[in-house]
C-alpha cells in the first residue's frame, strides 16, 4: 500500500524551530495559554480579569496578558501564565474554550519584518484593523505586534505548512528577492 504521509511537511521540532536570515528571526513560541471567547466581551472582561481593549491586525499587545479581536463577538485571550478561570457557558452571556493546544504560536522579528509582511498578506501593516483574523500565507491566521515583536497563530495542523512558507520566504528575503 502506498504511502502517503510522505507527502506531508514533517513538523520540527517547535522548541527549538527557528530561522534566521539577516534582518530576520522567526521561531515558535511555546507555553502560551490561550481561551477562544464568545458571546458578551464585557462581561467577560468584568468576570475575567483581562482588561477590556482587544487588538486587531497589527495591534499592539503589551504584557503578559492580553486579548486578540476575532470578530465583534469573538476573542482570544493569550496569557505566558495559567488564566485561572474555568471553561464552559457562563451564564453573564459569554462562552469560553481551552484552544491552547489546538494553535501553534510563531514570532517574527528583525529589519525586515515588513517586507516578510507583504510576502505573507496584502494589508498595510501600518494601519490596525479591528479584527487579527486575516489571511496570512494562503491560510486562516490570526496576525498582530507584541512587544516589538509579529506574531502568528495558526490551526496546529497547519503550522509545518506555514513553517515551510515561512523558510521559503525568509530565503527569498535573504537573497533580495
Amino acid at each position: 500500500m502506498r504511502d502517503l504521509a510522505e507527502k506531508w511537511s514533517v513538523a520540527p521540532d517547535w522548541r527549538n524551530a527557528t530561522i534566521e536570515v539577516p534582518g530576520l528571526r522567526i521561531g515558535a513560541v511555546a507555553g502560551l495559554h490561550q481561551r477562544l471567547v464568545s458571546g458578551d466581551l464585557a462581561a467577560w472582561a468584568g468576570a475575567s480579569g483581562f482588561d477590556g481593549t482587544a487588538v486587531g491586525a497589527f495591534g499592539l499587545a503589551e504584557g503578559a496578558r492580553y486579548s486578540v479581536r476575532l470578530a465583534r463577538d469573538r476573542l482570544l485571550a493569550v496569557s505566558a501564565t495559567p488564566i485561572g478561570m474555568a471553561t464552559g457557558w457562563f451564564s453573564q452571556g459569554f462562552a469560553v474554550t481551552e484552544i491552547s493546544a489546538g494553535l501553534q504560536v510563531f514570532e517574527a522579528e528583525g529589519a525586515a519584518l515588513d517586507a516578510f509582511i507583504a510576502r505573507g498578506t496584502t494589508l498595510d501593516p501600518g494601519q490596525s484593523s479591528a479584527s487579527a483574523a486575516l489571511s496570512f500565507a494562503g491560510i486562516s491566521a490570526i496576525v498582530y505586534r507584541h512587544e516589538s515583536k509579529l506574531r502568528i497563530h495558526v490551526d496546529r495542523g497547519l503550522a509545518a505548512y506555514l513553517w515551510t512558507w515561512v523558510t521559503q520566504a525568509a530565503g527569498h528575503i535573504a537573497a533580495g528577492k
